[in-house]
């Protein structure tokens, strides 16, 4: 078990970590994949986040972030909507340096329910936000992972990384958001965006709604997933667990454990 939690990341939001959970993340020994939202960023000061990385770092954990994404749209087509969006993105490049994180997981944003209707402005759109904030992060020493939520298929993410893929910037496949929103089976996921994968979001559900459950308490099928995800891949991605409930952490790692592929 200890070798498996060295081997992944645990999500946690910033202000659970501050408030409740940075001595279990340090008695455990396990990776952080810390959420910055709008929230953290309104009431916590920069000594604040310095004080939690610090200790972080004294056991040599290593640190993943996830970005805000709470009602931002960075392929809005309203100019000040987008402004929020940078604001909150440029206010999570100020961590930056001082969590040094080994990778900044964003949600891409595409929801077929509201652009469908003209699709290639919102790609034109959000093009321009992401490549300047994978051009910031690369300067920083990281890269940038846009992750999906309520897209349908991976060809309504493809034009994104198509361009992009040139600065570095990586697919978060999330297993959990797959399950629940999308209509395409999982495998096509991996071989459309094969050569983009860079990190897998785990937490199960039964396909219906976004349940986050521990791993091997829905139907999804993980150890074919990270079969699959091995198969095509030439490297392997970063792994975050992404339960939301305390009691399945430790049965999400053993289920794992037994089912690790690389």
């Amino acid at each position: 078990m200890h070798d498996m939690k060295r081997k992944v990341q645990v999500s946690v939001p910033f202000s659970m970590l501050h408030d409740t959970y940075l001595e279990r993340f340090l008695a455990e020994q396990l990776n952080p994949e810390i959420s910055i939202g709008a929230e953290d960023l309104g009431r916590f000061e920069r000594v604040d986040f310095v004080r939690i990385v610090d200790e972080l770092r004294r056991q040599s954990l290593r640190i993943t972030l996830h970005g805000p994404f709470m009602d931002l749209a960075p392929g809005s087509a309203d100019n000040d909507v987008r402004a929020i969006t940078r604001r909150r993105l440029e206010q999570l490049l100020d961590l930056v340096p001082i969590f040094e994180p080994h990778s900044v997981v964003c949600h891409a944003g595409y929801d077929w329910r509201r652009y469908s209707y003209s699709p290639q402005a919102w790609y034109r759109r959000s093009l321009e936000l992401w490549s300047w904030l994978a051009r910031r992060l690369t300067a920083a020493g990281t890269c940038l992972m846009l992750e999906n939520v309520y897209e349908t298929d991976p060809q309504e993410m493809l034009p994104l990384f198509e361009p992009l893929g040139t600065l570095g910037v990586r697919f978060c496949l999330d297993a959990g958001h797959q399950a629940a929103f999308s209509r395409a089976p999982v495998e096509r996921w991996c071989r459309v965006l094969a050569p983009y994968i860079g990190q897998l979001h785990l937490h199960d559900n039964l396909g219906s709604k976004d349940d986050h459950l521990g791993l091997g308490k829905g139907s999804i099928d993980f150890k074919g997933l990270l079969a699959t995800v091995k198969s095509v891949c030439p490297r392997q991605p970063v792994v975050t667990l992404e339960v939301h409930h305390e009691q399945d952490l430790m049965p999400s790692l053993a289920y794992l454990e037994n089912i690790w592929p690389w």
